[in-house]
This record gives structure tokens, sequence and C-alpha cells, in this order.
């Protein structure tokens, strides 16, 4: 099956094989992309046979976040919806996301374990996707990075709340202040890795398979309870994202921030 060209998943022996696919661009996110993932995670919330589903990148790459051409029209493109990315900031009625949102948050959905295999790069909204699933598996190289402050926003795809449950306040402020890039190693020791491999994608599959061959209804009810306790405030954080996300698009300082970068220069600034 294929969400679009941006999405494909092939299902054997209970496991859904969910691949970005847009290697030529590190599987970057345009609206087709976002489009595409939210599309996957809703058709697997009820496909038969799916006892666990392995998410992953084609090529070298998990996902390098947001595309650069989105990023460049993003300084220029503010409305009062904040649907800067074209269709990312689109909200389905009854949903507590909108649809960059949704892109991670379906995974947590999705009734059944979703392991994420993540090499290369996991940045922005790439790690966002990555914190979206139940299980990572990171090789130790990987490039991380919750980039969004680089480039003068702050993380709206459920990033903050995601951080929030796994590390402490003080790390994840840290991460979010600086936008460092920091290695899939480094993620193991702050707790934001489930495990490192030097293979995540056959790693990812052995664990699926391992997953599928056990009782599905007692998967599914032990996802359901540790659900249950770790989604209180959801909906009130991501609505925050999305207050605090138009605030800033569009801004004098982050139309500099965007800018800074493209003319690789420093940034100037205004209080």
């Amino acid at each position: 099956m294929s969400m679009s060209d941006r999405v494909t998943i092939t299902i054997e022996a209970g496991i859904a094989d969910v691949k970005m696919n847009r290697p030529d661009k590190r599987n970057a996110l345009d609206p087709a992309m976002f489009t595409a993932l939210a599309e996957a995670g809703e058709q697997l919330k009820t496909e038969p046979g799916v006892r666990v589903v392995v998410l992953s990148g084609e090529g070298k790459s998990f996902c390098a976040g947001l595309d650069m051409a989105s990023m460049q029209a993003i300084a220029g493109n503010d409305d009062s919806e904040g649907r800067s990315t074209g269709n990312a900031g689109d909200m389905t009625e009854g949903r507590i996301t909108h649809l960059a949102q949704q892109v991670c948050w379906v995974w947590q959905e999705v009734p059944v374990p979703v392991i994420a295999a993540v090499h290369g790069h996991a940045l922005g909204g790439g790690i966002q996707i990555a914190l979206g699933a139940d299980i990572r598996i990171v090789h130790p190289d990987t490039k991380m990075s919750v980039r969004e402050i680089y480039w003068g926003l702050v993380p709206d795809m459920t990033g903050t709340f995601q951080l929030g449950k796994l590390v402490r306040p003080d790390i994840a402020k840290e991460l979010t202040f600086t936008a460092r890039v920091f290695p899939g190693s480094e993620a193991f020791d702050l707790g934001l890795a489930t495990r490192l491999s030097d293979d995540p994608y056959a790693d990812a599959m052995t664990m699926a398979r391992e997953i599928a061959g056990v009782s599905p209804g007692a998967v599914r009810g032990a996802k359901e309870l540790i659900n249950n306790m770790a989604a209180e405030g959801a909906a009130e954080q991501f609505a925050e994202e999305r207050r605090l996300i138009r605030a800033q698009v569009g801004t004098q300082n982050q139309v500099e921030a965007v800018t800074a970068s493209f003319e690789n220069r420093a940034p100037v600034f205004t209080d």
C-alpha cells in the first residue's frame, strides 16, 4: 500500500512496515508528507490483522524535519489560523491535534505497539515523530535535535508534551533552548531512545516479530492502560503549542532567524 508517494505500508505476519519514502530529501516534511503520515496512522487504527507497527525512513535518514522550501515560506506566509506550512495547521473536528501534531500523536492512537527505527537524522519534526512512537530503536550516530528554536519557532508537533514525559524538565529545556544536535548515544543516556542498535530497522523488525507472537488482545490492553496514564493533559498542552506557534510565526525575530540561516550569517534579534 502507498499513501500518495510519500509513505508506503507493507503488512506481513501481523507487522505493518511503514516507511517514509522521500529519501532524496532525507524524508523531510512537506505538505504531502504530513498528509500521508496522518493517513497511514488512521488506516492502521482499523487495519485487520495488524499486531505491531514498525516506522522508519527510506534512505540515509529517518526524517530531517521540515522541508526547506516550507521553511523559507514560513517566514512570509502567516495567517490568523497559523497555517504557515500549507495544510499542517488544519484541524479536524473532534481531534485534539492539528495535522502537524497528528503525524506524531496518531502513533499513540494506533491501538497496537509502534516501534520507530531511527537512523541518520531525526531533527525538529523528525525527532517529534520518533517521540510519538511507543519504542525507539536508535543508531548511536543518529543526529538528533529539538530544532525549532533555531528557526525562531517553538516545538509544535507534540514535542514539548512527549519530552516532558521522557526526561527531566531541565533537560527538556536545555535541548529545546539550545536546539543543539546530539547523537543517538546521548539520546539513550537521556532516556529518549529505548535502546541503541547498529541496525535499527533489523532490530525493530526482530522486536516486532516477538510482539506479534504474543496475545494481541493483551498487548492492546497493556498499551491502552499505560497510555491512559501517560496522556493526561495532552489536549491542553497541544492547544498551548498551537497558540504559541501562531504567536511566533511571521514575527520580525522569526523571519530574521530563517533569513539569517539561509544567508549564512549571525541573526540580529530585537527584544
